[in-house]
């Protein structure tokens, strides 16, 4: 009965560290190229105009590119790391650079906010 109960704790907290874990990104083709998307296939992309460890995309900036959000209990790996937010949410960010979204992508592989005012790339793997 011990064995089976500590087989049963293992296995619960193996459900738990994926949630904690760097974010669920993946590569996808785009017309520009091989660029990282998030879970949902959308493309990610770096605001030249951010700091390392410090997003200055706010209001306006933040509903054309809405920034990609971790989760309370998500902690940095690898390369990924987290930035706090001014509202003290957690953003994820690639090697210190937060990550966001572009409203006008539609599709997986779209990343046509790359290159935008020339502050805008797409991340790339």
């Amino acid at each position: 009965m011990k064995t089976i109960l500590s087989l049963a704790a293992g296995f619960s907290l193996l459900a738990v560290l994926p949630a904690m874990a760097a974010p669920p990104v993946q590569t996808v083709k785009s017309d520009k190229g091989d660029v990282i998307a998030a879970e949902n296939g959308m493309t990610l992309y770096t605001f030249k105009k951010d700091e390392s460890g410090k997003s200055n995309c706010y209001d306006e900036c933040a509903k054309n590119w809405p920034p990609y959000f971790a989760g309370a209990s998500a902690m940095a790996e690898g390369d990924y790391t987290l930035v706090e937010r001014k509202d003290g949410k957690k953003q994820w960010a690639l090697k210190g650079m937060p990550l966001y979204f572009w409203v006008k992508d539609a599709k997986q592989g779209d990343a046509t906010g790359d290159g935008v005012k020339d502050v805008w790339d797409a991340a790339r793997p």
